[in-house]
């Protein structure tokens, strides 16, 4: 999965969207300001949520899945921003800390991308079974669509992305779609030390002097299977992992009752990352659901999003310690 710095992208800004008046455009995102915020509907994205995800993106604080939507992982977002300002403790979004995030003067959150040839003659999967037997029998845990391709990429939810590009099939290269542009720039290598604060279900991530390079939302264990506690170091980062499933080691899953191997891909149960920590078995991985992360549990190990998990892997390096913190 590329990342999604805009350097091998063609980007332009948009203007006002050429969707019906119904959808959300990309203009609605650009210009939202908070003096005139939309309410929070029922279902569907709201601008301006879109447009602090974006903005909170950019400064390496994920919200997780950007998705227009005021839920848990946006409000852990803009709380850690709040921090990191010396704004008052609080998990809303108020209008300082929009100020705090440009956010009435940004106006490149929705630009244009151009599909390559690579995007369109992706090898999709046309499922990926559930059941560990039948991964393990495929070559590759490959995406199963353009939208869950380009949703991760660009951070997306797909609901949004198809919400910006309605009527989109995403197979034609050279055709313009409309994403959010949450790029980020992170040093390479910056990272001291790792927490992995289990109460807020969040990775927090620090480098020199203890300032704060990156926070994620993250599934930290569970009740079942634990997550480690104490001090433990990086051992080995391996990128496009394969996934070795040992039941006597870790857990079952049904029947499966032998050791197995599942070829690499976004949609493994490790993600496109495995982050190796000196306790055996256990890691910091990605997921093939990222929009679960924070919200369901792990057999132990630390969950992110693919993209988050990417990221944590350029600052990192072997001998960094983690911190699993209660």
């Amino acid at each position: 999965m590329k990342p999604v710095g805009l350097m091998t992208a063609l980007v332009v800004l948009l203007g006002v969207g050429a969707a019906p008046a119904s959808a959300l455009t990309a203009d609605q995102i650009n210009t939202a300001t908070f003096a005139a915020r939309p309410p929070q509907k029922a279902s569907g994205p709201n601008p301006l949520i879109v447009k602090a995800q974006v903005l909170l993106s950019r400064r390496s604080i994920s919200p997780g899945v950007i998705d227009g939507v005021d839920g848990e992982n946006f409000r852990k977002a803009v709380a850690q921003f709040r921090r990191q300002e010396k704004l008052s403790e609080s998990d809303e979004l108020d209008e300082v800390a929009w100020r705090g995030l440009g956010g009435d003067t940004v106006q490149d959150v929705v630009v244009e991308y151009k599909l390559s040839d690579k995007d369109a003659d992706y090898d999709f999967a046309d499922d990926i079974p559930r059941d560990y037997a039948k991964q393990a029998k495929m070559k590759r845990l490959s995406y199963t669509s353009p939208q869950e391709m380009l949703g991760e990429r660009f951070h997306m939810s797909e609901k949004l992305l198809m919400e910006l590009n309605p009527g989109q099939p995403f197979t034609e290269a050279g055709s313009g779609i409309y994403i959010v542009s949450g790029g980020r720039s992170l040093q390479k290598g910056g990272a001291k030390r790792v927490d992995a604060v289990k109460s807020t279900g969040m990775v927090v991530v620090y480098g020199e002097g203890d300032t704060i390079l990156a926070s994620y939302p993250a599934t930290i264990g569970s009740k079942s299977t634990p997550s480690l506690s104490g001090q433990y170091k990086v051992t080995r980062i391996a990128r496009n992992p394969n996934y070795t499933y040992d039941p006597e080691k870790n857990f079952q899953q049904g029947k499966n009752d032998e050791t197995l191997v599942l070829p690499p891909g976004p949609n493994s149960p490790v993600g496109t990352v495995w982050i190796a920590l000196s306790e055996p078995t256990f890691g910091i991985h990605g997921t093939p659901e990222p929009s679960q992360v924070s919200k369901t549990t792990s057999h132990g190990c630390v969950r992110l999003t693919n993209w988050d998990v990417e990221e944590l892997a350029d600052v990192v390096r072997p001998g960094v310690p983690v911190h699993f913190l209660d």
